[in-house]
């Protein structure tokens, strides 16, 4: 495992660090949310623990906190989760057997397969994957502990701003993408979907519908090839 590590690049591992930073800065503003909805310390650090998604886990204490049933949100949840299958078959390859393969599925999340599957080799693929996917499984539960004592101080995470930090690093990070027309049309098109619907959608739910937004390219790849 350690010649994982050798492998990669000071770009990867700045980028691998940035997002964790970003992650548990918005862990912060889960740990507040939860704490504010009535959930004690140690079940949002559980949850942080074993869902690992932040998404999933804000719309689960969302719909609790206005009295809903947990079923429904163990139920909804699972639905925004289930962008992970696709997810899980693109590094599938490169997650090793046995309890490497098990530890690796419960790492896989947007940020460690978007920076995997962005490097030109298996080795480094397989290291980048583990490097963000480690990180994030530590950034976000602590990020969500420090939230939830800050919980009782600052009740609205709005108010420091961290509602806000992880749409703009990531906003940062995909930026240079955007340079190549194919991606600029599918991810201007995916912005309108995921803006036009998430003021009837269920939270985390536009930004799988914003998928639709690869759909436009499809005509132009056609023709370039």
């Amino acid at each position: 495992m350690r010649s994982l590590w050798r492998t990669l690049d000071r770009d990867t591992v700045r980028v691998a660090a940035l997002i964790c930073a970003s992650v548990a800065v918005v862990g912060v503003s889960y740990g507040v949310t939860a704490g504010s909805a009535g959930f004690s310390l140690w079940q949002l650090l559980v949850l942080a623990i074993l869902v690992l998604g932040a998404s999933s886990e804000f719309l689960f204490i969302g719909i609790i906190a206005v009295g809903g049933s947990p079923v429904a949100a163990v139920l909804a949840g699972l639905l925004i989760n289930s962008r992970n299958f696709a997810y899980g078959l693109s590094v599938g390859s490169f997650l090793g057997q046995g309890w490497r393969r098990v530890v690796g599925a419960h790492l896989v999340s947007d940020e460690s397969v978007a920076i995997a599957t962005a490097q030109s080799t298996l080795a480094r693929k397989r290291a980048a994957f583990w490097l963000c996917g480690i990180g994030i499984a530590i950034c976000w539960p602590l990020g969500a502990l420090t939230g939830g004592i800050l919980g009782s101080v600052v009740r609205d995470p709005a108010t420091l701003g961290l509602d806000a930090a992880f749409p703009v690093v990531i906003l940062a990070l995909v930026l240079p993408a955007l340079k190549e027309r194919l991606t600029l049309i599918a991810a201007s098109v995916g912005a309108v979907v995921a803006v036009g619907t998430s003021t009837f959608l269920p939270s985390g739910m536009a930004p799988l519908v914003a998928l639709l937004g690869m759909a436009a390219v499809l005509p132009f790849r056609e023709n370039a090839r």
